[in-house]
């Protein structure tokens, strides 16, 4: 995925950041307008729609192809193809966007964490490294702002925000909610690339408990349920059983909550 910023004199009067500044990298699905060519015009400068993969001319008149394109799909941000024009627009929050490029740190290795030296009730801890979910050959999301939810014999759960999520790939799951006794109650998605259908993939909680309001809209991914899940790089682990969706990272020890014989821990 591309990470943009919002371009400091492009942004809307009121300064509200721009919600969008995670998006994918899709191939061009043509090498100009297809509409404009259509009629024998020559395309304005050219956008290409950052979810996917279409391009519409870029001028500003109401019936630009790339304004059509928003409107009838609501994918919100489309980049200039042209070479010397590094910049992209958000439709929903009228915003320019320019490219950020971010140093990647260099973390030292973590202190070892045992699973049995966290809490119950569970705590939220805020993780700075880069969580990336990986599906049918397509990033569905990467963020450096997860939220990490440690609960007594449970690898760590990584609740990522909405803004780092490609949610047109999610889709509500047709059966099944739960409940936590701490967060609430919890809905789950499936995760559909092209034909690639991942049942009850993610879940998340839409309205939890008020101990836990700041996960309201972050998504968690079952690692067993996609084809890779990293942290900083390096492949996680998914925790045993069909019903926890745990994450386990080089720091973390057991033994785990999960496997057969496990249940009542």
């Amino acid at each position: 995925m591309t990470r943009w910023t919002p371009r400091p004199d492009g942004g809307r009067p009121t300064g509200k950041p721009c919600s969008h500044t995670w998006t994918a990298d899709p191939p061009p699905l043509s090498e100009t307008c297809a509409s404009c060519t259509a009629r024998g015009r020559a395309p304005a400068d050219l956008l290409l729609c950052l979810t996917c993969g279409h391009v519409g001319c870029s001028d500003s008149s109401p019936g630009a192809h790339a304004t059509v394109h928003f409107a009838s799909s609501a994918h919100p941000v489309a980049r200039a193809l042209a070479r010397d024009r590094d910049w992209a627009w958000c439709y929903v929050d009228e915003v320019y966007l320019d490219p950020l490029e971010e140093p990647r740190p260099r973390f030292a290795p973590r202190t070892p964490e045992s699973v049995w030296d966290y809490p119950r009730p569970p705590v939220m801890r805020e993780d700075e490294r880069d969580v990336r979910v990986e599906c049918a050959s397509q990033v569905v999301a990467e963020t450096r702002r997860s939220v990490r939810v440690l609960e007594t014999s449970h690898p760590p759960v990584f609740y990522i925000p909405p803004q780092d999520v490609r949610t047109e790939l999610l889709f509500p799951a047709a059966t099944g909610r739960t409940w936590c006794e701490w967060k609430g109650a919890a809905r789950y998605w499936d995760l559909i690339v092209g034909d690639d259908l991942r049942a009850r993939a993610a879940w998340c909680y839409p309205r939890p408990e008020p101990g836990y309001a700041s996960l309201a809209g972050f998504f968690a991914f079952y690692p067993s349920r996609v084809d890779r899940c990293t942290v900083d790089g390096v492949a996680v682990t998914a925790q045993e059983g069909d019903f926890y969706g745990g994450w386990i990272t080089l720091e973390v020890r057991g033994p785990f909550k999960g496997a057969p014989g496990t249940q009542l821990w």
